[in-house]
């Protein structure tokens, strides 16, 4: 990408909604779209055991997120927030697209 280039949609994140919006828009060959993405591939090994689930949380696969104080009850919570190609899901075991690869996910 260089700083001539345009695109008629810049997506921010490759989680299952940004993978799934990217692969509709881009059904349209006249559509030129950006799909960004900070995270990295689905390489750690506990993403494909949905046991391993306890592992993910607080780990590189995760952006370790806590939220603001909370009122009730004046504490913070964590929240987890995956960081491999499809966000959260991938570490929630919750996402069907888990095991797409980059290009089925950007087109």
């Amino acid at each position: 990408m260089n700083a001539t280039e345009s695109y008629d949609y810049i997506i921010v994140g490759a989680g299952s909604a940004g993978c799934v919006l990217a692969n509709r828009l881009s059904r349209d060959s006249s559509a030129r779209v950006l799909l960004i993405e900070a995270g990295s591939p689905d390489t750690d090994e506990n993403l494909h055991i949905p046991a391993a689930l306890g592992t993910l949380f607080k780990s590189d696969m995760d952006w370790n997120y806590w939220t603001v104080e909370q009122s009730p009850p004046g504490r913070t919570f964590y929240w987890p927030r995956g960081k491999p190609w499809t966000g959260v899901s991938t570490t929630t075991t919750t996402s069907p697209g888990r095991h797409l690869s980059a290009p089925a996910c950007t087109r």
